[in-house]
């Protein structure tokens, strides 16, 4: 399932980061690495920008980004 097609309030594990290196180290930044788990704090009204929460650190991401990662 990929990030993008969830909804606010799931609780969620990474599986995977399926996309280019520069994309994959930004992520990696942002500590959305396989495994680490993260929590749909909000979702846009446009629904073009999630917030998510990892180890308590708050990050936003583009819906277009959130589709390259699958989680469970």
């Amino acid at each position: 399932m990929k990030l993008s097609d969830l909804e606010q309030g799931k609780s969620v594990t990474i599986t995977k980061t399926d996309c280019d290196d520069e994309l994959k180290q930004r992520f990696y930044s942002f500590g959305i690495i396989k495994g680490a788990i993260l929590e749909i704090e909000k979702i846009s009204f446009s629904k073009n920008t999630i917030v998510l929460v990892i180890d308590d650190t708050s990050i936003a991401l583009r819906l277009s980004e959130a589709k390259y990662i699958e989680v469970e």
